[in-house]
């Protein structure tokens, strides 16, 4: 269905974008993975790009839904924040940085370039726009290489400065450059020319623009890439059978078929790719296997650094064997030097972001290294660590030939307290930080890493429901069994999970944690962030609000005294149990008050205490 052309860049125009490259990027995903070559040939550059605008698209989709029906809409400025920040916390990869900080260039100009009320710029602003995303991007890469996103991203900068007239004239300009520099990048990066492949992030960029084309004018763009590659799937396997190699087919200069381009190899302790495609160790195809015990307990040094070892056809890998990614608050002289240290450490180093929150990404032989120069600089978190060998090993995520599990929980739990608790139950846990919630991509990461066939996930947060269902969706198109319990509190996943059989058919375990769930209240105590309305009357800034089933029920000047008279209304229905998850920010004393109250007004109602970590909330509160 055509889009309703945007004349101007405003704030539905933000998200009409990012719902159409969503959906560019989903429809070239696998295609995009199938030509990925450098820096690392790991087969991932599309999925990464796709996982980091659904992060974007997300909290853009957040911003208008708090606005809600009849309250108007967003400003411009509004939604291209979100839509920086979204991608920033989202960012996977090489490539995915490096979008996240061209999204983040828009946003620097289109925020700044108000018309009024409606916050809208012009085609005019559509070019300052492109050429800041395309420069910022470049000077976020610590050594840039040619024939790469960063050459696709200024061609289509320089093709949209010399276009004049709106916003779809000025979009279709930066689109048609960045298609001609895409497909003269096999010509400027050897690894690409013996591939006979184009830039896998460039081949993203050039579908992110495609949609923004559509955005503005409502035409769909040739989505058939600019290069020569023909991406085809391996022939031969069943349905729902794993494609153990990807393949890219060269296209002779007459059109036929030139052989094999290559193949990137998906199975466990090889990375392969650019080793057979004409012996391209550039791109960090082959590398020592770590250890099977994996990273220590006692911290990120105690990560194995592997040892130099030969490729599968004899010659010696060349480059760093591990992806570090993180999220980092630190201040800007902080970042400055972890550069410079990350630098010197390794290779792929693409540091964005600003304002205190910066998302660091880089290739090196001592992961633990890189982790700790982050923790000098601030304050690491959302830490990932990749061997490009073995798949995630961080969270446990790569590859296993172990036998899958008959059943496994997924549960997406809001502080480290919880994660550690979720986990000792079994479950498979993604964490959900305040103000961060995770993406589609990541749960459905979770659902592959319980290496289960039947799974059964745990939003534990009503406004994920939308996420959740479509995480259901996709792992049930990769053939596992999945069952979402529509739970919107960790305190009803908790009560699920105390009623959870592996041994149990399926159906019947999902109806009895669904019942257990249905049948804890839920309750959390929060301090209010500045004046609103509420249904509970008119809230100030600093109150201390109750909210009990998602509506505020009490508001109050101390935690105590709030989060009594909360527990006081959800027990006058009755109840057997109460749950306390108590934050780090709460008082100490409040959970003993509060136990201390029930054991002395209510009689058989027991009451359990756990310790939640930084949860966003003071205090949650169920009752069974």
């Amino acid at each position: 269905m055509a889009q309703v052309p945007q004349t101007f860049f405003d704030a539905l125009a933000v998200r009409t974008w990012c719902g159409l490259a969503l959906r560019a990027l989903g429809r070239a995903r696998e295609e995009i993975d199938a030509i990925n070559v450098y820096p690392v040939a790991d087969g991932d550059t599309g999925t990464n790009l796709y996982f980091t605008l659904e992060s974007a698209a997300t909290a853009v989709e957040a911003v208008f839904s708090g606005y809600g029906t009849g309250a108007g809409e967003p400003s411009l400025a509004d939604a291209v924040h979100a839509m920086a920040h979204g991608a920033l916390i989202g960012a996977r990869g090489n490539s995915g940085t490096i979008l996240a900080q061209l999204l983040r260039g828009m946003a620097q100009v289109l925020a700044d370039d108000r018309g009024g009320e409606t916050a809208h710029v012009g085609g005019a602003g559509l070019r300052l726009a492109l050429r800041r995303a395309a420069d910022s991007a470049r000077q976020a890469v610590a050594h840039p290489v040619e024939g790469t996103v960063l050459t696709v991203a200024s061609a289509a900068a320089d093709a949209a400065e010399g276009a004049e007239g709106d916003c779809g004239t000025v979009a279709r300009a930066a689109y048609e450059g960045a298609r001609t520099a895409l497909a003269a990048t096999p010509g400027q990066l050897p690894v690409l020319g013996r591939a006979g492949v184009v830039d896998a992030g460039g081949r993203g960029l050039v579908a992110v623009l495609g949609a923004l084309v559509e955005a503005f004018t409502g035409e769909a763009v040739r989505e058939a890439p600019a290069g020569r590659e023909v991406p085809v799937a391996p022939e031969g396997l069943g349905a729902g059978q794993a494609a153990p190699v990807r393949e890219v087919w060269r296209v002779s200069d007459t059109g036929g078929p030139g052989g094999v381009g290559g193949a990137a190899a998906d199975g466990p302790g090889t990375a392969g790719g650019a080793g057979a495609m004409g012996g391209a160790h550039e791109g960090h195809a082959c590398v020592a296997a770590v250890s099977d015990a994996g990273p220590s307990s006692t911290g990120p040094s105690a990560i194995p650094a592997p040892s130099a070892g030969p490729c599968a056809d004899g010659s010696q890998a060349l480059g760093p064997a591990y992806e570090v990614i993180y999220l980092l608050e630190a201040d800007d002289t902080a970042v400055a030097r972890l550069r410079q240290r990350l630098d010197a450490l390794g290779d792929s180093l693409v540091v964005v972001g600003g304002d205190g929150l910066w998302n660091v990404h880089v290739h090196v032989d001592d992961a633990g290294a890189a982790v700790e120069a982050g923790v000098e600089a601030g304050r690491p978190y959302r830490i990932r660590i990749t061997h490009f060998g073995l798949g995630d090993v961080h969270t446990g995520g790569g590859r296993s030939p172990r036998e899958r599990a008959q059943r496994a929980v997924v549960a997406v739990v809001p502080g480290e307290g919880l994660a550690g608790l979720y986990t000792e139950a079994g479950a498979t846990t993604v964490l959900a930080r305040p103000g961060e919630p995770p993406a589609g991509g990541e749960l459905v990461e979770a659902v592959r890493r319980a290496h289960a066939r039947e799974v059964v996930l745990l939003p534990n947060d009503a406004e994920l429901r939308h996420t959740a269902a479509a995480a259901v969706e996709q792992a049930r198109a990769e053939g596992i069994r999945v069952a979402l319990i529509p739970t919107r509190s960790a305190v009803q996943g908790i009560a699920a999970l105390a009623v959870h059989e592996p041994q149990r058919r399926f159906d019947e375990d999902v109806v009895q944690m669904t019942a257990a769930a249905g049948a804890t209240r839920y309750a959390e105590v929060v301090v209010a962030e500045r004046q609103s309305w509420t249904t509970a009357g008119i809230c100030q800034a600093g109150d201390v609000l109750g909210l009990i089933d998602g509506d505020v029920a009490v508001i109050g000047p101390d935690v105590a005294a709030t989060a009594a008279t909360v527990l006081d209304r959800m027990l006058q229905a009755g109840g057997e149990l109460v749950t306390l998850v108590v934050g780090d920010d709460a008082p100490e004393s409040v959970a003993d008050h509060l136990e201390t109250r029930v054991r002395e007004s209510y009689l058989a109602v027991d009451t359990v205490v756990y310790r939640g970590g930084r949860q966003g909330a003071l205090l949650l509160i169920g009752v069974e």
